[in-house]
C-alpha cells in the first residue's frame, strides 16, 4: 500500500500542535460543495439498521445504479468502494500482463503487486500536460491481457475521449480495458464521455464512485458494469455484506429521488469551473509555478524553481492547509503538487500562500 495518500490531516495537526479540525485538507479529491443536505438526515434515520445485516450483495443499492444509467441490473455489481473493485479485478480474471496508463492512482499498481502481476507503465509526459498519446497506448496494449485507465486521471486531470477509448477496445478486443470514471461526474461533458452504458464490450469493466461526487468517502461505496460474463467472473470473489447497511440506506435514498442527481451534478461543475478559472486567474503571472490543464475541480502543478514538494507542502502546512505531495506517483517526480479546490475564501487564501512561499524562497 502507498505511504502517502492525500488526507493526512492527523499527522499535519500533530505535528502543528492543533486540532484535526482546524487544517483545511485541500489534499484530498472530494466535492467542494459537500454532500446534499438530505444526506446526514438520511444517515440519522438509519441508524436503526446498524442493528440487522445488509443485504448481502446490494441488491436495492444496485437496481437504483442500473435504472439510473439505462441498463441491465445483471450488468452491474455494487461494491466497498472502487478500491475493493480495482484489488479484485486482477485476481478474479487471471491477470498476467498488466498496463497502466500514468501517472496515476497507485492503487492500480498495488493490486499488481499484491497478486505478483507483471505489470509496465505507459507514461504521459508534461510536456503534452499529460494528454496521453493513444498511438503509444496501442502499441504497449498489445503486449497486455489487462489494462487500467483513469478517466479523467489523477492526479493529472487530463480527459480521454469516449471515441479514443472505444478505438483501443475494438481493436484490442483480447485485451480487458478497466476504465476508472471516479471523477467523471465532475465533467461537463461526463454524458459524452462515460462507458457505463457500453455494455455490449466483452473486453471492458466500467467503476463508478458516488464517494467523490457526493463526498460521502467514509461510507465506501462504488460500482462495476461490464457484460453479464464479466460481472460472473468477479462476483465469484464477492464477499457476501461488504456494502455497509448505511452506506446502502444513502445509495438507495439517491436512486430514490433521480430527479435530483443530475441538478446536483451540474450546479457542482457550474461551481467548480468558477473557483477553478478564478484560482488560475490569481496564479496566471506566478513565477516558479507550472499549473496544468485540468478537466476537473484539482488541479496539478509543477514547481520551476528548485524548490521540492517536501519544502513547499511544508510551508503551506505551517498555514494549516494540506495539499497533495504528489513525489509518489510513478512518473512524476519531487517537484510535483496537486491543489483540490474548495470554496472562493480558501482558494484564494491558499493562491496568497503559494505567491508567498515562491517569494520568499
Amino acid at each position: 500500500m502507498i505511504i502517502g495518500h492525500g488526507g493526512n490531516i492527523k499527522d499535519l495537526a500533530k505535528e502543528l500542535g492543533c486540532a484535526a479540525n482546524d487544517i483545511i485538507d485541500m489534499s484530498s479529491n472530494l466535492n467542494p460543495l459537500g454532500p446534499p443536505e438530505t444526506i446526514e438526515k438520511v444517515i440519522c434515520d438509519n441508524l436503526y439498521k446498524i442493528k440487522s445485516l445488509p443485504e448481502p450483495d446490494a441488491v436495492t443499492m444496485r437496481k437504483g445504479f442500473a435504472g439510473f444509467h439505462s441498463i441491465d441490473e445483471t450488468n452491474v455489481i455494487a461494491g466497498n468502494g472502487t478500491t475493493w473493485f480495482i484489488y479484485t479485478i486482477p485476481k478474479a480474471l487471471g491477470s498476467k500482463k498488466v498496463l497502466i496508463l500514468g501517472p496515476t492512482y497507485s492503487d492500480y499498481k498495488d493490486a499488481c503487486l499484491m497478486y505478483n502481476i507483471d505489470f509496465q507503465n505507459c507514461i504521459a509526459k508534461d510536456s503534452t500536460s499529460f494528454d496521453p498519446d493513444i498511438d503509444d497506448l496501442s502499441q504497449m496494449a498489445k503486449w497486455a491481457d489487462t489494462v487500467f485507465i483513469c478517466n479523467p486521471n489523477n492526479p493529472t486531470g487530463s480527459l480521454i475521449s469516449r471515441q479514443k477509448l472505444e478505438y483501443l477496445i475494438q481493436k484490442h478486443d483480447h485485451t480487458v480495458f478497466i476504465v476508472d470514471e471516479s471523477y467523471l461526474p465532475f465533467v461537463d461533458q461526463a454524458n459524452e464521455v462515460t462507458l457505463v452504458s457500453k455494455t455490449g464490450y466483452e473486453n471492458l469493466i466500467v467503476l463508478s464512485s458516488m464517494s467523490k461526487i457526493f463526498r460521502i468517502p467514509g461510507l465506501r461505496t462504488g460500482f462495476l458494469s461490464a457484460r453479464k460474463p464479466m460481472v460472473e467472473k468477479i462476483m465469484a470473489y464477492y464477499q457476501p455484506w461488504s456494502v455497509n447497511a448505511l452506506a446502502q440506506a444513502v445509495i438507495e435514498h439517491i436512486f430514490d429521488h433521480p430527479e435530483r442527481i443530475e441538478p446536483f451534478y451540474q450546479n457542482t461543475r457550474n461551481y467548480i469551473k468558477t473557483e477553478k478559472q478564478h484560482f488560475l486567474e490569481s496564479l496566471k503571472d506566478i513565477k516558479g509555478l507550472k499549473l496544468f490543464d485540468s478537466s476537473t475541480y484539482f488541479v496539478l502543478a509543477r514547481l520551476t524553481n528548485g524548490m521540492t514538494a517536501e519544502q513547499f507542502c511544508k510551508k503551506i502546512g505551517q498555514q494549516k492547509i494540506l495539499i497533495r505531495d504528489c513525489s509518489n506517483f510513478f512518473g512524476l517526480s519531487d517537484q510535483y503538487v496537486r491543489f483540490s479546490l474548495k470554496n472562493r475564501r480558501i482558494n484564494q487564501c491558499l493562491s496568497d500562500l503559494i505567491k508567498q512561499a515562491l517569494k520568499n524562497d
